[in-house]
């Protein structure tokens, strides 16, 4: 072997570290210490909100909030948690809506945003000014309700609530221009093989579109998850379990309502019952399972965001 192949091996089997100079090494340091002072914003409200949450209502009153309660408590806990079968229900009924409404959201809104991409549709113009046209302009609260409740007899249903959340016309906008991104000539050379569309979208569209899925997917569950507005229109009592929100919501408003009452009456509690902190707790209970689902999309997140940034 000669002596340059020699080097360019041992340079391969031993790469040199490039050395930074120090301007380098300043413009480094002065990042890290940016971003993490930007972590630091971002987890600290988050950190009061759970702190405060194990604090009494009198030290939240007297010291207001802090990173540390004064005085722990677990009395807001204790109330939300008082009834576990509804809690648990409402986990279920959340959690259930948020997995069927992604997936199949997902998939309509991937379908919807691949054929009005495709050059050859002819109705695809038409199709993009109606959904424009409904993110504009709206019928309003009450042909909503009307249509739910009576054309379509969804009262006390769930399907009132996984129906409206299902496709709206920013995501489908937003995968319309992730599907710019895949080549024409592979849905071409699918119809060369003797594809027919649904096989090209399913076998060659949807596998290029993750990052595009992942996004779309998170902006779904999150909705599903946060919703509160449909459950309170459409759930009455008649239902036995509902989403987590309302049900979150619903407990605030009865607790509100008692102090409201007692205040009132001029009857005096041996516990007081909580406000702020009922609040901050709620907020751990809804936000905290949710959390947990962003690391694992992340990766495909972040690229989903940057799809299209760039043009090669």
């Amino acid at each position: 072997m000669s002596d340059k192949k020699k080097a360019v091996v041992a340079a391969h089997d031993h790469p040199t570290h490039v050395k930074l100079d120090r301007s380098d090494m300043i413009i480094r340091g002065f990042t890290y210490v940016i971003v993490s002072i930007f972590s630091l914003i971002c987890i600290i409200p988050f950190w009061m909100i759970i702190a405060s949450s194990f604090a009494s209502e009198q030290s939240i009153r007297a010291t207001g909030f802090c990173l540390w309660p004064k005085e722990i408590s677990t009395f807001s806990y204790e109330l939300l948690l008082r009834s576990p079968d509804q809690m648990i229900g409402a986990y279920v009924v959340t959690i259930g809506l948020a997995l069927v409404g992604t997936a199949i959201g997902l998939f309509v809104i991937s379908m919807t945003g691949y054929a009005l991409q495709r050059k050859d549709f002819p109705f695809r113009d038409g199709i993009m000014f109606y959904i424009y046209f409904t993110s504009l302009f709206s019928a309003g609260l009450v042909p909503f309700y009307l249509l739910m409740v009576q054309t379509l007899n969804l009262r006390d249903s769930y399907f009132a609530i996984l129906l409206p959340l299902l496709m709206s016309p920013w995501l489908i906008v937003l995968m319309k221009n992730f599907v710019k991104a895949i080549p024409h000539e592979i849905t071409e050379s699918g119809k060369i093989d003797g594809a027919g569309d649904f096989r090209i979208f399913y076998s060659l569209v949807l596998p290029s579109l993750k990052p595009a899925l992942a996004t779309i997917g998170l902006f779904l569950a999150l909705g599903y998850w946060n919703e509160w507005y449909y459950s309170s229109l459409f759930l009455t009592s008649k239902v036995e379990y509902r989403p987590l929100q309302f049900h979150l919501y619903n407990v605030i408003n009865k607790v509100a309502s008692l102090r409201n009452s007692v205040a009132g009456s001029n009857v005096v509690l041996t516990t007081e019952l909580p406000g702020e902190t009922l609040k901050m707790a709620t907020a751990v209970m809804a936000t905290g399972p949710i959390i947990l689902l962003y690391p694992f999309v992340q990766k495909y997140f972040v690229a989903g965001l940057t799809v299209g940034s760039v043009k090669g």
